[in-house]
């Protein structure tokens, strides 16, 4: 993206401070770009980029355990890539190339009403140690191009970067007027609702304690809403099925053993093959999942990484009784 290694180059010579301010939900940097001969076929020649509260996002973005330099990594390797999702607002949204973050497009009153949202989600994501089934914003940056204002946010990918998502749900525990259209059916991963969810005797288990864990987090998260007045939420739910996966996956080795140059260099996949990830492991343990990324296959083997598939939820292998 284009600036965002620029802000957070220059964050990093900025001094953590002890606590967040009042003013540091009002603080914003700019950076103006002159790109004369560097990557002119992808970028314009002259731009501007205005990162809101980056001492905030910054902090937020550690309470999630989220290294900086992965953040640039991600966002700024390669292009983003255009989903086909869509807001009531009519919103665009884009995958970063390794597909851990998503960047949405906003106006310039959702900015306003963001400054405002970000005194309270701050305090909150604190206050739960990033224990949350909410949105994880990580940045908000209005970039100029040609004296044109585009306005952009940055989150967490709530969906597996390696792990197919099969099978989607928009749950908002109503069944008035909660039905997936058919435009919306003829697309490749419709967003189904939950008169669908019930038609279709849609059951998830996954246990008592994850159950448990799942309905305190969700609790406090409606509770904070509830005291904002917001009630424009909803629950989305991915379905990954595993054989189907495996079978995914099979066939994408047979693929590329019939053609291996393919498989050299792609750009699809996750694209974490030449990373070394930043995860908050303890100084004196060996970065696990680094390593297990470097020896193992980009699919890892159809399982669940925790530090990747943070909403992750294995479903029980077989239901109770």
């Amino acid at each position: 993206m284009w600036g965002i290694n620029h802000t957070i180059n220059e964050l990093m010579h900025v001094t953590i401070p002890v606590m967040l301010l009042p003013d540091d939900f009002r603080a914003y940097s700019k950076i103006k770009i002159d790109n004369h001969l560097f990557n002119k076929e992808n970028m314009p020649s002259h731009f501007k980029v205005k990162e809101y509260c980056p001492m905030v996002f910054r902090n937020i973005r550690e309470r999630f355990g989220i290294d900086d330099l992965d953040y640039k990594e991600s966002l700024t390797r390669s292009q983003p890539l255009p989903d086909d999702s869509s807001g009531k607002s009519g919103a665009k949204f884009y995958l970063s190339y390794d597909r851990i973050f998503i960047i949405k497009t906003l106006t310039s009153e959702e900015v306003e009403r963001m400054h405002s949202f970000l005194k309270h989600y701050h305090p909150y994501i604190v206050e739960r140690h990033g224990k949350t089934l909410l949105p994880q914003y990580l940045g908000m940056y209005r970039l100029t191009v040609d004296n044109v204002e585009h306005y952009i946010c940055v989150m967490r990918n709530v969906f597996s970067n390696h792990l197919s998502t099969h099978r989607k749900f928009d749950l908002k525990g109503s069944t008035v007027d909660r039905e997936a259209s058919e435009k919306e059916r003829e697309k490749e991963l419709p967003t189904l609702k939950d008169n669908d969810f019930v038609n279709e005797q849609m059951k998830v288990y996954i246990g008592e304690e994850a159950k448990q864990k799942l309905m305190e987090t969700l609790t406090a998260d409606v509770d904070f809403l509830t005291k904002l007045h917001l009630m424009d939420y909803s629950l989305l739910l991915g379905i990954h099925e595993v054989e189907r996966g495996e079978q995914e996956m099979q066939r994408e080795r047979e693929l590329e053993a019939e053609n291996p140059q393919d498989s050299d260099e792609s750009e699809s996949g996750s694209g974490l093959e030449n990373r070394t990830l930043g995860f908050n492991t303890p100084p004196d343990s060996p970065n696990a999942v680094a390593q297990f990324l470097r020896e193992h296959s980009l699919q890892y083997e159809g399982g669940i990484i925790p530090e990747l598939d943070i909403y992750a939820t294995p479903e029980l292998r077989s239901p109770p009784p």
